[in-house]
């Protein structure tokens, strides 16, 4: 397709951009925001008005910031309640409360201070509790916001009634929320309360209601709203129920509410046409909508159609691909002396894409068409771009792309998403690298214009970028995309493994994190190639890590693949996460290894942790395992932890494990050298209640240290059985 004609064309400031290549819905309301941004306003004189100096904050203002700088630099308490007391001599006004309210960071402490000025007398009115309820519920905290509404009648003691407007906001709130029982039980506890529903109350719910699809209980709650409380509906109410009953796929339903309006007095305004146009383009009858506007036209600047009308009537013609009816409504447009928008030329142009026109498309882009309106924009070329990629034709998709730069037109996410996902697809992944390499560099997915990059746009890059060793540049461009608030499962996995084949297991183990965060559940394989790395890496801790988040994703590791995080947890003396990972695997019904949870026992009592320790030697006998409880009786006296050694012994004792009689004589003499007299004769009275007898040289010592230590009852004991021993 020739370009040159665009030579001469300098770019709009304003960008539209859709998916391609279906339509992108424009409602009504998004259209004619958009269009009213375009509008300049201009005096008398012709020259731009300049905002005027603000005026310097007066006294109030200056006290309410400085009480709601204090109360949001420090937590709630009686200090800080004496230092507003100073600030709020010799009274407070109401202006100075509403203002601190507003400037207040956080719900809680508004609620504090609201409480709190109370409580120091001052007389709230309607207006404070309305703001003080509109910030709980602006906040989420829908709760707190109930139970504060509630609490209204008794703090005022009666001279605040409740009124609608206090439900209103409740009601939208747990409507934003997505809770519309929610708000279905505040109509209610409204109506039990005797306080009757306004015609805004029945908006907000018309409208919580009709993007549930609930369109039965709008029938209903429209009949009590007549017939009930005798509420008169406004222009407002008929374009929220034309608006819902249409896109919930029922435009007749909204022609019966567009013919009630005369019955009820009430006139349709410009909205309510372009609502019933669109809901008519939606459901395919783009005829009766366009006769439609064509009766808007008939009315004359009583009711005159405006450019979201006719845009609307555009796209409905581009989607059934009546393009030339499009193209005769562009000229009515013209005609009613409306001026095209270049959101008005894109959909246009969109569609004659779709129909193959590139002859019309040149006209327009040459203005020959739509009296030479057309600016172009990124949404333009996006356009042209992503027609040529969908039928394979890469080469004008490129010339597109680069006569852009030519007329100093903005590439955004969108342009690059669709040009690097079609070469990809391709398998030119070079070229596409290139492009992906610009987006990295110029940061282009952070941009806050175009529409919202899709990951999976790029995952085809990632895959390649991954199995040719760069995972950290794709890595780069990923967390683009999730600072724009984007991301999916594939991407994260592609990412992870890419890393793991690279070695970079800690970069691996970063981005499992995040994916966890965002409650993306890894497959097992990811999970088992992440440890592996890591323990090739001595990094056992960050293993253990991923171990544990491995099983809260509901993935059973090997018993294997315990042990061996185990092993290197001891190793490197990680003595607590070696005691964590035993209690995970007795949790785990995991099969244990007697020198592993050996060597755990010793590395805990190395550490100082005796009391896990115990924990762990407990928790084990308890399921049925076993220690080298010889060794470790052993390597205590070696480590001359005699206590620790002690308590061992009698515990080994308590489970019918009696230790070797070297073992036994080892600890015996080793508590005797240490004059540790009472340890050592209780092994021994336990040891001779077994029926194990000792040498009679370590029975000696013990006397010996016995009658030294003041023990004589004992040492007499003891001497009876080395005379017995004697004889034998």
């Amino acid at each position: 397709m020739a370009m040159a004609p665009f030579s001469s064309v300098k770019t709009n400031s304003t960008i539209f951009t859709f998916k391609a290549p279906h339509f992108q819905y424009l409602c009504v309301s998004t259209l004619a925001h958009i269009f009213s941004q375009q509008k300049t306003t201009k005096p008398k004189n012709g020259k731009h008005l300049i905002n005027p100096k603000p005026k310097s904050p007066s006294s109030k203002s200056k006290k309410a910031a400085n009480m709601a700088y204090i109360i949001n630099t420090n937590p709630w308490s009686s200090i800080l309640e004496s230092s507003l007391s100073s600030l709020t001599q010799p009274s407070l006004s109401h202006t100075t409360v509403l203002h601190t309210l507003r400037f207040i960071n956080t719900p809680s402490k508004a609620l504090h201070f609201f409480n709190w000025t109370q409580k120091m007398g001052f007389p709230h009115t309607h207006q404070s509790y309305l703001l003080m309820l509109q910030l709980l519920a602006n906040a989420r905290s829908l709760n707190s916001a109930r139970n504060f509404l509630l609490s209204i009648p008794k703090r005022s003691n009666g001279t605040v009634p409740l009124q609608d407007n206090y439900f209103n906001i409740l009601i939208r709130s747990f409507g934003n929320a997505g809770l519309f029982q929610e708000s279905l039980k505040v109509f209610k506890l409204m109506k039990s309360l005797g306080v009757s529903p306004s015609v805004i109350t029945f908006n907000s719910l018309f409208s919580i209601l009709l993007k549930r699809g609930r369109t039965g209980m709008v029938y209903q709650l429209f009949d009590e709203m007549l017939k009930t409380f005798g509420a008169k509906p406004d222009v407002y109410t008929f374009n929220i129920l034309i608006r819902g009953f249409c896109m919930n796929s029922m435009v007749d339903q909204g022609f019966r509410f567009f013919k009630e309006m005369e019955k009820h007095e009430c006139d349709p305004d410009v909205i309510t046409y372009n609502t019933i146009i669109d809901g008519l383009c939606r459901a395919g009858k783009v005829k009766i909508a366009h006769n439609v506007l064509k009766g808007m036209v008939k009315r004359g600047h009583q009711l005159s159609p405006n450019i979201v009308s006719f845009t609307t009537l555009v796209r409905g013609y581009c989607e059934k691909q009546e393009v030339e009816r499009a193209l005769d409504v562009l000229e009515e447009m013209i005609d009613c002396g409306l001026k095209p928008t270049s959101i008005t030329y894109n959909t246009l142009i969109q569609g004659l894409c779709e129909a193959k026109r590139f002859d019309r498309i040149k006209d327009i882009l040459e203005g020959t068409v739509g009296g030479g309106g057309l600016i172009p924009d990124t949404c333009t070329f996006n356009t042209l771009i992503t027609y040529h990629c969908n039928v394979g034709n890469m080469d004008e998709a490129i010339k597109v792309f680069e006569n852009m730069s030519k007329l100093k037109v903005k590439p955004d996410s969108a342009t690059y998403s669709v040009l690097i996902r079609s070469f990809s697809r391709k398998g030119y992944f070079e070229r596409a690298e290139k492009l992906f390499d610009d987006v990295m560099k110029k940061e282009v997915l952070l941009c806050g214009d175009g529409c919202t990059p899709l990951v999976a746009a790029y995952n085809p890059m990632f895959e390649y970028l991954c199995k040719i060793g760069k995972t950290k540049k794709a890595e780069k461009v990923f967390r683009q995309l999730m600072r724009r608030g984007t991301q999916d499962p594939f991407a994260y996995e592609l990412l992870i493994t890419g890393h793991c084949k690279e070695g970079t297991f800690n970069d691996a183990h970063e981005l499992l994190v995040l994916m966890l965060r965002r409650d993306y559940v890894p497959n097992i394989v990811i999970y088992e190639s992440l440890i592996e790395g890591l323990l090739q890496k001595n990094e056992p801790k960050v293993a253990y890590d991923t171990l544990e988040k491995m099983l809260k994703s509901s993935h059973l590791p090997r018993s294997s693949t315990f042990h061996q995080i185990l092993m290197e947890l001891i190793k490197n003396k990680c003595a607590s996460e070696c005691a964590s990972l035993v209690k995970l695997m007795l949790d785990n019904k995991v099969r244990q290894s007697i020198s592993l949870s050996t060597d755990t026992v010793r590395i805990l009592f190395l550490a100082g942790l005796k009391e896990r320790a115990f924990e762990i030697v407990s928790c084990l006998y308890e399921n049925e395992y076993m220690v080298n409880m010889e060794g470790l009786v052993v390597f205590l006296c070696q480590c001359r932890k005699l206590l620790e050694a002690h308590k061992l012994f009698l515990f080994s004792l308590s489970k019918g494990h009696i230790l070797n009689v070297d073992t036994c004589t080892t600890l015996l003499s080793a508590l005797c050298k240490a004059r540790r007299a009472s340890e050592a004769f209780e092994i021994y009275y336990e040891l001779l209640d077994k029926g194990v007898q000792q040498p009679l040289e370590c029975i000696q010592e013990l006397r010996l240290v016995l009658e030294t230590e003041g023990r004589s009852k004992e040492a007499e004991f003891v001497k009876k059985r080395i005379l017995s021993q004697s004889v034998r």
